[in-house]
């Protein structure tokens, strides 16, 4: 009948009926489900930890995904907004850190463009892009340190003066 020879003989002795082995067998796997552990219970102030703990970790993972979609959205303004540049123009020189310049060969109206706040140069993955203005400060509301160069565009439509390096 079972897995247990004791009740086997029991049977065969005629000295207990199948109904009977059967419910041993219920109450004895009513008691092993009822049996298992309890969970200790945890303290009120054990709860409020972990929940500030959940919180934290909540925070901090949303904060990490909104930089992750500020970074794609800078990837793609800059992607369809770059233009193209040839390398056979004169050298645009600007600043890249606080005491280092750097240049990117452009044409001369590109430049120009460039020097009337009508272009800016923004830092991509690949290197420096020009891109825009109206672009370059849609990408400065999402990542301001990825744009390079972008220059107050004059009144009166002349040349900025000068600035000292």
């Amino acid at each position: 009948m079972g897995s247990n020879p004791l009740q086997a003989q029991l049977l065969k002795a005629g000295l207990v009926s199948k109904k009977q082995v059967g419910k041993v067998k219920q109450e004895q796997y009513q008691n092993r489900k009822q049996k298992e552990p309890v969970k200790p219970a945890v303290s009120l102030a054990e709860q409020a930890a972990a929940a500030e703990r959940s919180r934290e970790l909540n925070r901090q993972l949303a904060e990490e995904k909104r930089q992750r979609e500020l970074h794609a959205q800078v990837r793609q303004l800059i992607e369809t907004n770059r233009l193209k540049r040839d390398g056979r123009g004169g050298p645009y020189y600007f600043v890249v850190e606080e005491k280092k310049i750097d240049r990117i060969f452009v044409a001369e109206e590109m430049a120009e463009r460039l020097s009337r706040g009508l272009l800016a140069i923004v830092r991509s993955k690949d290197g420096v892009e020009v891109v825009p203005a109206k672009a370059a400060q849609q990408i400065a509301e999402r990542d301001p340190a990825a744009v390079l160069t972008l220059h107050e565009p004059a009144a009166d439509g002349c040349l900025p003066p000068p600035t000292a390096v």
